[in-house]
């Protein structure tokens, strides 16, 4: 029993990494640019299927050399997003940028099945393997997700707190008008901000391969619990989304020893109804940490 609780709550660590990866890079947009992203999960799907369907697949190159060369490609692809849908539309009316959002969703959805067909796949060989630790069996998938989360989420709060751009980011985040007039290029700004945030969407998008089936519905429910884990730690609050994602992966993976598994993705919904009505700010949010 014991043995299970923790396969579990390792799974639950590793699948809570990746919500909270959705909720930085919901939270990079909206500090930036004051837009949701409804496309998010499209980005999470683009970057697998860029990833595993023309740098493994079809060009046969060393896994590390694809991963860079995919998240170099798909900073690029968020740039010119930046360019010429984010920044038009910060500045318009809210329902605009949201039909714009959901729009360029839709716009990925297509264009991926235009150009990589309708058919599912999986890379069998990709994160494969367990790792045996007494009785506890560990998915190898899970521990590369752990390490490589942590690493990324260390490495932005070390780039947005030493770094030049990334004090510029976030004097972008708290005033807009204020990082202008003190000579802070905001829209090149956003233009950066959005890229990084396409690259967090690719890094998850190919470190679910190993768990999910590479299809168009890949970052679906990913990308749902990410928007929960944001709202549970506390929207807008890089740390805040961290907290609501582990929270998340950790209770719905440990609910299964309760409930029936099928039941397990409501979990994070109905957490994030409960805060919703007895805490709408989140466990970090507004008024709880004045520093972010």
């Amino acid at each position: 029993m014991m043995g299970s609780v923790l396969q579990l709550l390792i799974s639950g660590i590793a699948m809570g990494y990746i919500y909270g990866l959705v909720g930085i890079e919901f939270t990079l947009v909206w500090n930036s640019t004051g837009l949701i992203n409804f496309a998010h999960d499209k980005f999470i799907m683009l970057g697998a299927y860029v990833f595993a369907a023309s740098f493994i697949v079809k060009m046969g190159v060393n896994p590390i050399i694809g991963v860079l060369a995919t998240l170099i490609v798909m900073f690029l692809f968020g740039s010119a997003i930046a360019i010429g849908i984010f920044n038009p539309l910060r500045n318009m009316p809210d329902i605009f940028a949201v039909m714009g959002t959901v729009l360029l969703g839709r716009v990925i959805s297509e264009a991926v099945r235009l150009i990589w067909g309708p058919t599912p796949f999986t890379l069998p060989t990709f994160l494969h393997g367990i790792i045996h630790i007494g009785n506890i069996v560990i998915a190898t998938a899970n521990i590369w997700i752990i390490v490589v989360s942590t690493i990324l989420v260390i490495g932005l709060q070390i780039f947005f707190k030493t770094t030049k751009t990334g004090k510029a980011m976030r004097c972008v985040q708290h005033n807009k008008t204020a990082a202008a007039l003190m000579g802070i290029d905001v829209t090149r700004n956003i233009i950066f901000t959005v890229g990084l945030s396409a690259m967090v969407c690719t890094l998850i998008g190919i470190m679910v391969i190993p768990l999910f089936t590479i299809d168009q519905t890949i970052g679906n429910m990913v990308g749902l619990k990410g928007f929960a884990s944001g709202v549970i730690g506390g929207f807008g609050y890089l740390p805040g989304t961290i907290v609501g994602g582990m929270i998340i992966g950790i209770v719905e993976n440990i609910s299964t020893i309760i409930i029936p598994s099928i039941y397990k993705d409501a979990v994070a919904f109905v957490l994030m109804m409960s805060f919703l009505l007895i805490e709408p700010s989140g466990l970090l949010g507004h008024g709880k940490n004045q520093s972010r």
